[in-house]
């Protein structure tokens, strides 16, 4: 899942965008309306977590644009203005939810994983094949019951190999949606990935490589 943090207290917007990393989210960060704004243009996200208060171009008006463009990208409005008329305004200008400040770190991804939920089709809350068993809501991935130590990109990876449900993912796909805007697009990165995650995997092999496509979960 790949997340745009819009806030223009930096301190507090790396602080979230760290936090939102460690639990094995891709996510990059904005620091005013206009920067979000060519983000979105550029970048696939399944969530924008949006301050309400920004300068220079009013958190209302990044999100009213979104609306407009028909950007897919669910929007989480953040903010210290909490009263029932702020919320009412937020939700109407096209905001999906609405968060006040101060909040729970804990609050905040679950919201954020329902938003993403809702761009996707529905999938199980344990991806299951075969043998493989993965609960993302607890980052735990287990073989014919052992557990896999995986990191936050192996485990991504593999998320989104299982919920593409036999289709071949491309390695484009894969790391615009599991890194976030740092990653160097020209390097073997997500290849590298793919090499330690089929290790960690173990045999039978779960990972197949299609020609000119991409990578694919094997039919158990």
């Amino acid at each position: 899942m790949r997340v745009l943090v819009v806030d223009d207290h930096r301190e507090l917007a790396e602080t979230v965008a760290a936090g939102l990393r460690r639990e094995g989210l891709a996510v990059d960060v904005a620091l005013d309306g206009p920067a979000a704004l060519e983000r979105t243009s550029t970048n696939r996200y399944e969530v924008v977590v949006l301050d309400r208060n920004l300068p220079g171009m009013h958190g209302d008006d990044v999100c009213m644009s979104l609306v407009a463009q028909g950007n897919p990208a669910r929007v989480l409005m953040l903010t210290a203005a909490a009263t029932i008329e702020d919320r009412v305004d937020g939700l109407t200008f096209g905001a999906d939810d609405y968060l006040p400040k101060p909040f729970a770190f804990a609050e905040l991804v679950a919201r954020i994983r329902a938003l993403a939920r809702r761009n996707q089709p529905a999938l199980p809350p344990v991806l299951i094949h075969g043998e493989l068993r993965l609960d993302p809501g607890k980052r735990v991935a287990q073989r014919a019951g052992r557990r896999l130590e995986l990191s936050s990109k192996e485990f991504a990876v593999l998320e989104l190999l299982l919920a593409a449900t036999g289709r071949a993912v491309s390695a484009e796909e894969l790391l615009e949606r599991a890194w976030d805007e740092a990653a160097d697009p020209f390097t073997n990165t997500v290849k590298v990935t793919v090499s330690r995650l089929r290790r960690k995997l173990g045999d039978p092999p779960l990972i197949e490589t299609v020609p000119q496509a991409g990578y694919r979960i094997v039919e158990p």
